[in-house]
């Protein structure tokens, strides 16, 4: 890549971080990109997060999220799209019993297991700059308001 209109700090910097992406992947549905989107989309981190207490059948997971998130409900597709998704990217493992009607029931996988570990220390982060962040908040408001 291009980057000869910067100054050559910058463009090394930027040669590294384009070299970055390319060795680990930069694609649309590479797993960098969609773990992060899962990460920070409406219901994936919170669905994490319970089945990191327990593993939950599908109806309790529902319950579960309209009691603790602050989005309010969830519907049955969303919740099944987003387990299936998680699914997909080996997070969450899905199981079926031979009861009749079968029951499913979700737990994390390892991989789960491991990505909920490095999330709880971003949220960890989060919670603890969360009144620097606040007051960046305030301040670029204040700058709005002038």
């Amino acid at each position: 890549m291009d980057f000869d209109d910067f100054d050559a700090p910058a463009r090394a910097g930027l040669a590294a971080l384009a070299q970055d992406m390319a060795d680990h992947g930069a694609e649309r549905d590479g797993p960098i990109r969609s773990i992060f989107g899962l990460l920070g989309d409406r219901w994936s981190m919170l669905l994490l997060l319970l089945l990191a207490v327990a593993p939950f059948r599908h109806a309790e997971l529902r319950r579960l999220l309209d009691r603790l998130s602050a989005e309010g409900g969830i519907s049955q597709r969303m919740l099944t799209l987003k387990l299936r998704l998680l699914e997909r990217n080996g997070l969450v493992a899905r199981s079926v019993s031979g009861d009749v009607p079968p029951k499913v029931g979700y737990a994390l996988t390892p991989l789960g297991i491991e990505l909920v570990g490095e999330a709880r220390r971003l949220l960890g982060w989060v919670q603890a700059s969360g009144a620097r962040i606040h007051e960046a908040r305030a301040a670029f408001d204040r700058m709005d308001e002038d």
